[in-house]
């Protein structure tokens, strides 16, 4: 029988009422990287009964933000934050893991201890197309980063178990390394970036290595069926290897990193879809795809068996309840991008 929206899923250690996931999303909304009670409402806003909730990006340590009001989960305070988070999904029956993030050299200076630079694989700086939101709600440029020295990357490597740890200690499920969409642990993956010379760089090995590391130290700490990562299809060796698998493996549609317009299914054939069909393949498993979907085009790919989970952004954002209205099929508020980023007033007052 064919998997829908609404089939039960068996996710790593979790059993999963519905295949409907809240994804990562960014929302501005923290003070001094803390988490406030507005944190709490809204992820218990969209938790069903054993549903499963992803938070925004949580940033592993000081050097790691590029929004402002971005919450972190490496200071006692963060912590203490997240755990009411934490125990209002759980008083829902919700399962909810948090995001692990740094951004690397898509940051800015404003945002670095003493103002320092970026860090990053590398020492090339990221095209001034693309802009940062400023505390003030201005925008402006990510600044040239800087490349971490050798043992510099293995204090990141750290940073990340110690966050995991971390969230553990919040009460959190799991969460999910965010290795995806041009970020620290991307600079160190795509050859283009990544022209470091020493054991994280010059081969496609080398290059994965600095990702695999983290997973290899938080695997240690925590467990694998407590984690997920957003893209890496070599996961499959190091599951082999340590004989557990990951909780599940979390993949953006080309397509809509591209541009974010397409819709899931659109140019079927394309060769982007090829690839995601690939990947779906190639790993062994549990599979989350992102990106474009609607309840039609979710029920198709769940159907067609491309993917276990599928994770929903901005229909959540505007819709709370979008596991019930995708079960009723009622029809969906729409959403306003420009209130994606929206601050908390104590920030710009």
């Amino acid at each position: 029988m064919a998997a829908n929206l609404f089939t039960p899923c068996r996710m790593g250690k979790f059993d999963i009422s519905h295949r409907v996931v809240l994804a990562p999303l960014t929302r501005c909304r923290a003070i001094d990287g803390i988490p406030l009670p507005v944190h709490a409402e809204y992820y218990a806003q969209r938790t069903t009964k054993g549903g499963f909730i992803i938070t925004e990006g949580t940033l592993i340590s000081d050097t790691a933000a590029w929004f402002p009001g971005t919450p972190g989960i490496y200071t006692k305070e963060q912590v203490k934050a997240w755990k009411k988070v934490v125990d209002a999904v759980h008083s829902k029956g919700g399962i909810i893991f948090c995001q692990l993030w740094h951004v690397g050299r898509a940051s800015n200076r404003v945002y670095e201890p003493d103002g320092g630079a970026p860090i990053s694989s590398t020492n090339q700086s990221i095209s001034d197309k693309w802009k940062i939101i400023m505390p003030d709600g201005t925008l402006d440029v990510p600044h040239k980063p800087r490349a971490l020295q050798t043992h510099e990357v293995w204090q990141v490597i750290e940073q990340y178990r110690q966050a995991a740890a971390n969230a553990i200690q919040a009460s959190f499920d799991g969460f999910e390394v965010h290795g995806a969409h041009g970020y620290l642990i991307d600079q160190f993956l795509k050859h283009s970036i990544n022209d470091r010379v020493d054991e994280f760089g010059g081969s496609t090995e080398n290059g994965c290595r600095f990702l695999m590391e983290i997973i290899k130290v938080v695997a240690e700490e925590v467990g694998t069926d407590r984690m997920g990562v957003k893209i890496s299809l070599r996961l499959n060796k190091f599951q082999n290897e340590i004989g557990s698998k990951l909780a599940y493996l979390h993949v953006p549609q080309p397509q809509f990193t591209a541009n974010g317009t397409k819709n899931y299914g659109e140019q079927e054939e394309d060769g982007e879809a090829r690839l995601t069909r690939t990947w779906r393949r190639a790993y062994q498993g549990t599979f989350m795809l992102t990106g474009g979907f609607t309840r039609e085009l979710g029920m198709k790919a769940l159907a067609g068996g491309d993917t276990d989970l599928i994770s929903f952004g901005r229909l959540f954002i505007s819709n709370p309840d979008l596991v019930y209205r995708f079960k009723v099929d009622a029809p969906l508020n729409g959403y306003n991008r420009e209130t994606f980023y929206t601050q908390d007033q104590l920030l710009v007052t």
